[in-house]
């Protein structure tokens, strides 16, 4: 009940704070929209990539062949080998992983062991490339593939311990 009420009260407190230090809040509010404009700009072509990129990935069925090549090492690490599709594309797509994870869900339930293993897999692990993309495209002259392979092997740890902790929850 408190919740709905949160962001109302909190929107008001602002209202309220910038009329009585007499800010032009419309003003501010269009300075802002202009500022977003050129960012918007800069981070399209990445953005398009990444997601050309992530249906090209899933389209050319290379995902169901790094699946089935990935899935005796995801085997050997504890990680259920129906959930291969899933750790490969969550790296690339959120809404892609949460079609997968709706699909895993609807075949072995929520409550089956797959299921757990599914939500935590994807709870706990983001969308390296997409976020690398937004970051990078702002940050001129850094170089990501250090950050993106630490992301990525962050995302597979957490992969890994997850379904382990699984078993024992």
């Amino acid at each position: 009940m408190i919740a709905s009420y949160l962001i109302p009260v909190l929107f008001l407190s602002l209202f309220s704070y910038a009329l009585f230090k007499k800010v032009r809040l419309y003003d501010c509010f269009t300075d802002g929209i202009k500022q977003a404009v050129p960012l918007i700009l800069s981070l399209f072509p990445y953005l398009c990539g990444v997601l050309m990129l992530s249906a090209l990935f899933e389209q050319s069925g290379l995902s169901d062949v790094l699946t089935n090549a990935i899935a005796p090492v995801l085997s050997a690490l504890g990680i259920p080998p129906e959930l291969g599709k899933l750790v490969l594309m969550k790296p690339f797509s959120g809404s892609g992983a949460t079609a997968l994870l709706s699909e895993i869900l609807s075949l072995h339930g929520a409550d089956s062991y797959l299921g757990r293993c599914a939500c935590v897999c994807f709870g706990s692990s983001e969308t390296v490339f997409y976020l690398s993309a937004v970051y990078f495209s702002s940050a001129k002259g850094k170089k990501p593939v250090l950050p993106v392979v630490i992301a990525l092997t962050v995302n597979f740890i957490t992969v890994i311990l997850g379904c382990f902790l699984c078993r024992f929850l």
